[in-house]
């Protein structure tokens, strides 16, 4: 598999999804739809399909559990990416939730204000709340840089439980009694002379597992038109130690 910059990824929801969690002195169990065992990991393999491309990019990414931290706002599990980045979240009766991340030129976390939900509690269907994101598939063909998450602000994507006790085959393994997530934003485009500014769809569907997190993510972002590219991400469980 030829390796690559996970630079698609840059937070995905699950790059602020992919991430496990651990509260002040407690945390979820290890049965639970995010493990929090320091030392843990996982890694995906990373598909992207771009329109009319000849054959999809394909990388790994890995995800290690640190441990506990003490930041500026308490106590805090991060999570570690080999691409450099890392995370910091908490749980509680509300739910699970990123409070700061760092990037791979920062010094020093920055603090996620307000907190950004990752799954939010009870874990029934129904259960909704909002997280930015950007496009991290559609471009522009005849224009630099031509990536859209470049160019235009964060958006805010509605995540919803649509479904419970999913079953859910990866590379992995099998997962059963799975909660599947969908979310969907939409972003405001100049899309041509004749169609001018158009809201585009994004789709994201991510997969929690008892015991194994989140082993699976797609997400669609269909070209409005000639002039750009679209396509799609997914993140499918390889490993998981």
């Amino acid at each position: 598999m030829k390796r690559r910059p996970v630079g698609v990824l840059m937070i995905m929801p699950a790059l602020a999804l992919v991430a496990s969690v651990g509260g002040c002195g407690s945390g979820i169990s290890d049965k639970s739809f995010f493990p929090i065992d320091p030392g843990r990991s996982w890694t995906y393999r990373v598909t992207k399909t771009l329109d009319e491309a000849l054959e999809p990019e394909v990388e790994t990414l890995t995800l290690t559990t640190m441990g506990s931290q003490t930041l500026q706002s308490g106590p805090a599990m991060r999570r570690h990416t080999d691409t450099g980045l890392d995370y910091w979240l908490r749980s509680d009766d509300t739910g699970i939730y990123r409070v700061a991340s760092r990037g791979v030129l920062e010094d020093h976390p920055t603090a996620d204000n307000p907190p950004r939900f990752v799954l939010k509690k009870p874990y029934s269907v129904g259960t909704q709340w909002e997280a930015s994101t950007v496009a991290y598939v559609l471009q522009r063909r005849n224009e630099v840089p031509k990536e859209i998450r470049y160019t235009h602000k964060p958006v805010m994507m509605v995540y919803r439980i649509d479904a419970l006790d999913q079953k859910v085959d990866t590379a992995a393994g099998k997962f059963e009694g799975c909660l599947r997530v969908a979310g969907e934003a939409k972003i405001k485009l100049y899309v041509d002379a004749q169609f001018s500014w158009r809201d585009i769809p994004m789709l994201t569907t991510e997969w929690y597992c008892p015991g194994a997190g989140l082993v699976r993510t797609e997400r669609i972002e269909k070209s409005p038109s000639k002039f750009m590219v679209g396509g799609s991400v997914t993140l499918d469980l390889m490993r998981l130690q």
